[in-house]
């Protein structure tokens, strides 16, 4: 006869009859799902509890963290190795997990469809189709590559050996043709456009030294199936007050793939020799991916039965797509509503009717609930009903010795952890240079005054115009006097490189700009008579002869004998008049 896991007791006309469910009908899933307040939380730790006293196989994935830790204390003494509790919040003690690991052929388009599932839902607004068709493939490319981790796929797009040894290593022809015909071929900027949404989502992630201590280490400390044929208890403390919100959705989303992989593997076993586990999610919204859809219609065969609690409904519909309450409503055997808003209370009135309407659906009384139960695989008609008072606290709690235990079995100290993925980035040919440790491994650059600087690589410089005139020259050309030179200057050596561009060349000079040159110091202007420049001799003014005046044209002669000046040696003024005359006669006997 199956066990019965109470959870409840019938209020019709007085009769307080508590009630339960099979374990073949659990297989059906159950979904419950009311306003915060009402008792969904208190539902989950009385079937919880009871499902460790019975000795089942039991996993809780809570997003808040005191449901987890409560139930810690419930834990009897002969069952305290039989708990694994992952608590990333306790940082100096963190437990692998890697959803890489060890996934076989027939698996890696599922884990690397559900980790694309988390990351879009995470950041639901930044991928695009391109970013996710390149993602895509390098998660089927780690998933080839042994020892690879989540941190890989910042390391393969930054660096270049560690996508080589990973490309080189590929045997799946279409995979490896994309790294090698396409990707190889990406231009520089349109690689960077592609990839720097990607690194930027999944470096913040990373950079969380909680996540990263987790997620890094190559070697899962949890067997997932062996937890499930082994029938452990699987306690995950994901509180969103400790590691933040998107953190714990990453690794319960996570963990759950990984709990539905672990199930199907269970192939390879004959259906009644599979150990029924049974899986705890609070506030599920958090951690719903596709993946949910198919664990709800596939899990059931492989003995994995889901227990899902949230507030409303519109939590399972994002952007109009409503396939995750479609499979939920779709699948589940066992439904169970607790008081509700108006828009869920007509929604789930076609569940209820004609037994319930909307109208009660509202009104409902904390902790009481509708129920519409599976009975030996069909469901029953609706009926009232309220839930079980907590289970008193036992007199002594394990809880401090589980924690022990688990930190002993399971935990790698920090500073082992720590100082295995620094080495793991900090090695030669690790991220890149741009992910952590580039400036230990980039080379400074050397100082040449005699060589132009490469224009390529600005990374590490700064330009500055200094106040002074530019002294330097670029090839042949002189630099144009008066302009600043614009440098680039090493900001770690503060060392003057060449200009990054040839200043532009003087004009020519004119006449004038050759003989006055604005280096020699001008004196105060001279007084009148006095030559303007006393070091530069001024030369006379030049006379035209007797012998040139006698040979130009007669119409000529006025002009030049008004040019004609008293030369310092001649005592008398010369008669302008009687010179003309003179030179006029001579001329006429000249002529005759």
């Amino acid at each position: 006869m199956d066990k019965i896991t109470l959870f409840g007791q019938t209020n019709f006309r007085g009769a307080n009859k508590k009630f339960g469910i099979k374990v073949d009908d659990r297989r059906r899933h159950m979904y419950i799902i009311g306003k915060t307040g009402m008792g969904k939380t208190t539902m989950l730790e009385n079937m919880v509890i009871s499902d460790i006293m019975n000795g089942h196989g039991v996993g809780v994935v809570d997003p808040h963290g005191d449901f987890a830790e409560k139930m810690l204390d419930y834990v009897p003494k002969e069952r305290i190795k039989d708990v694994i509790y992952f608590n990333p919040s306790d940082s100096d003690f963190p437990i692998a997990f890697n959803p890489l690991e060890q996934v076989t052929n027939e698996m890696r388009p599922l884990i690397a469809s559900s980790i694309m599932g988390v990351f879009k839902k995470i950041w639901p607004d930044v991928w695009s189709a391109r970013m996710e068709y390149i993602l895509n493939n390098a998660l089927l490319a780690l998933l080839e590559f042994s020892d690879s981790t989540i941190l890989g796929v910042l390391r393969i797009f930054s660096d270049k050996e560690y996508r080589a040894r990973i490309v080189d290593q590929l045997k799946d022809p279409v995979i490896k043709g994309f790294w090698v015909n396409e990707y190889a071929r990406y231009a520089q900027k349109f690689e960077t456009e592609a990839t720097a949404a990607i690194q930027n989502k999944i470096g913040q992630l990373v950079a969380n030294p909680t996540v990263r201590n987790i997620l890094g280490q190559p070697k899962s400390a949890m067997n997932l199936r062996r937890a499930m044929d082994e029938q452990k208890i699987l306690i995950f403390n994901l509180s969103k007050g400790r590691i933040g919100e998107d953190n714990s959705a990453l690794l319960g989303a996570m963990i759950i793939t990984k709990l539905q992989l672990a199930a199907m593997s269970r192939v390879d076993l004959a259906e009644k020799d599979r150990k029924d586990f049974f899986l705890y999610v609070d506030e599920f919204q958090n951690f719903a991916t596709d993946s949910f859809a198919n664990i709800l219609s596939e899990a059931r065969k492989y003995r994995l039965s889901l227990i899902l609690a949230h507030q409303y409904i519109r939590q399972l519909v994002h952007d109009m797509n409503t396939r995750m309450r479609d499979a939920v409503f779709g699948n589940v055997g066992t439904l169970i509503t607790f008081r509700v808003g108006a828009e869920d209370a007509e929604f789930l009135e076609k569940e209820y009717e004609p037994d319930f309407m909307a109208t009660d659906i509202l009104n409902l009384a904390k902790y009481n609930v509708y129920v519409k139960l599976m009975i030996d695989g069909v469901a029953s008609r609706p009926f009232s009903a309220k839930t079980m008072d907590p289970i008193s606290k036992p007199p002594t709690s394990y809880a401090q010795e589980i924690i022990e235990y688990t930190r002993k079995t399971y935990a790698t100290p920090i500073a082992v952890v720590s100082a295995k993925i620094a080495g793991e980035f900090l090695q030669q040919g690790g991220a890149g240079g741009d992910q952590m440790g580039s400036d230990i491994r980039r080379p400074r650059p050397e100082y040449r005054p005699d060589r132009p600087i490469s224009m390529g690589n600005m990374d590490g410089f700064r330009r500055e115009a200094p106040g002074h005139q530019n002294q330097t020259s670029y090839g042949n050309k002189p630099a144009m006097a008066g302009k600043p030179e614009i440098r680039r200057v090493d900001i770690r050596r503060e060392i003057p490189i060449t200009p990054i561009y040839p200043p532009m060349a003087a004009p020519k000079a004119t006449r004038v700009d050759r003989q006055e040159s604005p280096r020699i110091p001008l004196k105060p202007a001279p007084e009148a008579g006095k030559p303007k420049f006393e070091n530069i001799p001024q030369a006379p003014a030049k006379q035209a002869s007797l012998k040139e005046l006698v040979s130009r044209p007669p119409d000529l002669i006025d002009e030049e004998a008004k040019n004609i000046k008293p030369m310092s040696s001649i005592k008398k003024p010369v008669d302008i008049e009687a010179l003309k005359k003179a030179i006029a006669e001579s001329l006429k006997k000249k002529e005759s």
